[in-house]
């Protein structure tokens, strides 16, 4: 039997971030009890966790507060999650660096140095990139889910190229179920 995939912990860190800064904490335990995620009330991960725990929230995240609430919950966690690898994860020579480069090759190397670790986002699932023009960006999540899961990947990508290889991207999503995936295409603008 196989060991089950696992994700970096701020998928579920940061979900629960967005859910309080959307109801508050006192709201937010309640809805988090009400679909059967209490469990992280108090009990945030510290470590990486298994990729089933975070599919299982936004599916639960999904039925209670519909399609829309859910992904701009979902987006607003991939932006914070962005604003917590630039702080801790992302070298800041790394960033002055890719910086000081035109969108183009900024965007290439970005997006190499992050093919190099994205089983912790993308799980049992698969990353890749293209520098077509426009350039594009694709995570193919394995682990069953719902197409609203692709907005948490919009919110970083975003957040990440905006401040790292131009402030004015913008990325136009194509997320859809295919079979039993979910297919998260991103068209990036730079």
């Amino acid at each position: 039997m196989s060991t089950p995939s696992k994700i970096g912990p701020n998928s579920i860190i940061q979900t629960v971030a967005a859910l309080e800064a959307r109801y508050g904490k006192t709201e937010t335990e309640k809805i988090l009890r009400k679909i059967g995620q209490g469990y992280v009330i108090g009990n945030l991960p510290t470590e990486m966790v298994e990729e089933s725990k975070f599919h299982s929230m936004v599916i639960a995240l999904q039925k209670e507060l519909g399609d829309e609430v859910t992904a701009a919950i979902l987006k607003e966690s991939g932006e914070r999650t962005a604003r917590y690898l630039l702080k801790v994860r992302i070298p800041g020579i790394f960033q002055k660096l890719v910086k000081l480069l035109p969108a183009r090759p900024a965007f290439r190397i970005f997006l190499f140095a992050i093919s190099k670790n994205a089983w912790t986002f993308a799980g049992s699932g698969e990353f890749s990139y293209t520098m077509n023009r426009p350039p594009e960006i694709a995570v193919r999540v394995t682990y069953p889910s719902l197409p609203v899961v692709g907005n948490f990947y919009l919110g970083t990508f975003t957040a990440l190229l905006q401040e790292l290889v131009n402030p004015k991207t913008t990325i136009k999503a194509d997320i859809r179920k295919e079979s039993n995936t979910i297919r998260c295409h991103y068209r990036c603008e730079i």
